[in-house]
């Protein structure tokens, strides 16, 4: 039996995770990775989470999580039993997003970490949550908990992640694709991609929901993700 390991993204730990423990089937292993926490590239955290985990691996992996389960299929094809890839982006960085990041971690290394979450925290979500105080608290504190230098190594890890596009072709392993409709950070069409670029993809998308899909529709996440693992297990 595989073992079950969810990729939080990034500056996120369990607490991401929370709402899906219901429907994860009981007899699978499941774990949640702190990988992201301990090493500095999407690579090494790949590495991590192969050396954690041994044997068979079912991964679901969250935005930079789902980044994290790219590279980890990459390094360890024959080990993967599924994916489920949310919100997530197989490209490398853009010029344009690279220079927004190190703007961000000047003022995280300045002490501003709160008050650049905090003025950002909207983009996360569906553009009709606006006015969902206490989603947005979550996550704020969520990702505030991490610490600044959590948000500067891990800022620095999506600088100099791989693309991920040239090996999905070679993915035999049944993959779970998921997008808000609304994602503002990832934008759909990187999921379209993947999709289009994985031989057993299925593509779902969230309606009315950003990138945070975990936390802002868990319902419909749920519908998805449980009957998905299920199926996996009964499998041939």
């Amino acid at each position: 039996m595989p073992s079950l390991v969810l990729l939080p993204g990034l500056a996120c730990d369990e607490r991401l995770w929370e709402a899906q423990r219901p429907v994860l089937p009981p007899a699978l292993d499941v774990r949640v990775s702190d990988a992201h926490m301990r090493c500095d590239r999407i690579e090494t955290m790949a590495a991590a989470v192969l050396a954690d985990h041994p044997g068979s691996l079912i991964l679901c992996g969250a935005s930079m999580g789902g980044m994290v389960a790219m590279e980890v299929a990459r390094q360890a094809p024959a080990r993967i039993a599924g994916l489920a890839l949310l919100g997530t982006n197989a490209r490398a960085e853009t010029p344009e997003m690279f220079e927004l990041r190190r703007s961000a971690i000047e003022l995280f290394e300045n002490g501003e970490a709160r008050d650049v979450i905090e003025l950002n925290a909207g983009f996360a979500f569906h553009s009709s949550r606006g006015g969902d105080a206490p989603l947005l608290r979550r996550y704020v504190e969520l990702v505030l908990d991490a610490g600044a230098a959590q948000l500067v190594r891990q800022n620095r890890a999506l600088m100099a992640r791989p693309d991920a596009r040239p090996h999905l072709p070679s993915l035999r392993c049944p993959v779970l694709v998921m997008c808000g409709d609304g994602d503002r950070l990832t934008p759909p069409e990187c999921s379209s991609e993947i999709a289009s670029l994985v031989p057993q993809a299925e593509l779902v998308w969230v309606p009315q929901c950003g990138h945070m899909l975990t936390m802002e529709r868990p319902e419909l996440v749920n519908a998805t993700l449980g009957p998905w693992l299920q199926r996996l297990l009964v499998a041939p």
